[in-house]
């Protein structure tokens, strides 16, 4: 929308995030296309937090054409390191439950595996780090500030998400509807073939909400209450939750995705199947830690409200498309929800908890004597989690073990086998060929491409460990990525050190609730 000699930083980016993005546009209705025609089960990943990373360079490795983008954008007189640099990083996540999610749904890609990753479009992301005098200082992160050239807004998928009310005999009478609208971008695997959806939800103002007659009368904060209270659901990544109202917009945020999800989870499944009792035959939805636990109700309470199923059939469906991915081992960690809170926001949702907490009982008798989903008046949304999911998993052997052993053995004992080990990998294509590509060539020169979809290859190293050419180029690699840092450490901060010190670095933002 302007001429070479006035465009700036911001519009040559969104120049080549759309170039990119078109290149996507094609495998990636065809994805959609294959999965639906060829009816392929989909994997739907449920998390509060993604942590993609900047998409720029990561979409041009995945797609084969970074280093066309950059021969083109040189040609025009622009530096691609440059618009690399000025791009927001989307950081709508915390730490390693964001990048496991991100680095999963990369991964299903490539690995051609259909799959929607569903989470919430924080209008303010993980804060942005200063210091002052040594102190860690924390400013909005505005990563939308200008759009996202990225996403692509979905009008026609918005579903109404209901909070608080009065159930009469089954029957929920919500106080309140939020709607949730849906931008969707493109997650391309590596090689470009196949492309999965990373479906974020924004809480959309609805018109309705506006009290045009307090408006008129002059009372223009009072009029606009309730689209305030709306968009207060994805203004921000995981608010304050000491308070009572923290809490509560904490609860609010975690039933808004995950309400939304398994609604849109169930109009696609039939827009191309007309049984749900074969739900479990294309649809599997994992929770990404326990924020989204509330999953096995939600899916409970529209299977038996408004699909006529019987509490046990819709139970045992429901625990047959869920697993559930345990992240701590720490109690504090595992969300527990007071009593009145629940009833306050979702008291269908309290009802069948406690439908689900007295079939257990019926079930396996004196066996769960041990299991409460509701103790001390509060909901305890790991059982919970556990009671609704067929698979439980663990991020590590060590860790897996004592899921079993420790934390659920009570269910464990119950139903051996449901608790298992999947071990965190990595995305070798962000965390090598991105981020170290000196490195990532030479590995290329010695055991050949291929390794980025096959890390075994990487074994094929082991036949140079003594090559003294092969760790001559080793040690360049090195050297070269700290020629790079203290340049920009120079740069950025004035700092000089000698290029042949040992350096020990931490990035990290410290979050409040790790100080």
């Amino acid at each position: 929308g302007t001429s070479r000699e006035h465009a700036a930083p911001l519009d040559w980016r969104t120049a080549l995030s759309h170039a990119l993005r078109d290149l996507a546009m094609d495998p990636w209705a065809e994805s959609l296309r294959r999965a639906a025609d060829e009816k392929l089960k989909r994997v739907h990943y449920l998390s509060m937090e993604f942590l993609p990373g900047r998409l720029i360079e990561d979409a041009a490795i995945n797609l084969g054409v970074r280093s066309d983008a950059e021969q083109a954008l040189d040609e025009l007189g622009v530096n691609f390191s440059d618009l690399l640099d000025d791009e927001p990083d989307p950081a709508l996540g915390n730490g390693g439950l964001g990048r496991l999610a991100a680095c999963y749904l990369e991964s299903m890609s490539t690995l051609a595996l259909p799959a929607f990753g569903y989470g919430l479009r924080y209008e303010r992301g993980l804060f942005r780090q200063a210091f002052d005098h040594g102190r860690q200082v924390e400013h909005p992160d505005s990563w939308l500030d200008h759009g996202s050239p990225w996403s692509l807004a979905k009008p026609n998928d918005a579903y109404a998400v209901s909070f608080g009310g009065s159930v009469d005999d089954g029957a929920w009478t919500p106080a309140n509807r939020i709607v949730a609208g849906a931008f969707d971008t493109p997650v391309a695997g590596y090689g470009g073939a196949w492309v999965n959806t990373l479906r974020l939800w924004e809480a959309v103002p609805d018109a309705n909400l506006l009290d045009l007659g307090r408006f008129n009368a002059g009372d223009f904060s009072g009029a606009a209450e309730q689209l305030v209270w709306a968009k207060t659901f994805t203004r921000v990544l995981y608010p304050e939750d000491s308070t009572e109202l923290g809490k509560e917009l904490r609860l609010s945020q975690e039933y808004f995705l995950t309400s939304a999800s398994v609604q849109d989870i169930l109009a696609r499944f039939l827009r191309e199947h007309d049984d749900l009792d074969r739900l479990p035959d294309s649809v599997a939805i994992q929770m990404n830690d326990t924020h989204p636990a509330i999953a096995g109700p939600e899916l409970i309470r529209l299977l038996v409200d408004e699909h006529s199923f019987s509490f046990d059939r819709a139970t045992d469906l429901a625990t047959q498309v869920l697993g559930y991915t345990n992240h701590t081992l720490l109690p504090e960690a595992l969300e527990r929800w007071s009593i009145g809170l629940m009833r306050h926001l979702l008291p269908r949702h309290l009802q069948i908890i406690e439908r689900l907490d007295d079939r257990i009982h019926e079930i396996h008798g004196e066996a769960a004597a041990g299991i409460h989903l509701i103790e001390h008046d509060e909901v305890k949304m790991g059982d919970l989690a556990v009671a609704t999911s067929h698979r439980v998993n663990g991020v590590s052997a060590l860790h897996s073990d004592l899921v079993r052993r420790d934390l659920f053995a009570d269910f464990e004992a119950l139903t051996p086998g449901r608790i298992v080990n999947v071990t965190n990998g990595i995305t070798p294509r962000r965390w090598l060929k991105l981020a170290n590509p000196a490195l990532a060539d030479l590995v290329t020169e010695r055991v050949g491409s291929g390794w980025e979809t096959d890390l075994d290859r990487l074994a094929g190293l082991t036949d140079h460990a003594d090559d003294p050419a092969f760790l001559e180029s080793f040690g360049h690699t090195k050297h070269v990525a700290k020629q790079r840092f203290t340049r920009w450490l120079h740069d950025a901060h004035g700092v000089e050190l000698p290029q042949h010190a040992i350096f020990d670095v931490q990035a990290k933002r410290i979050h409040e609730y790790k100080r």
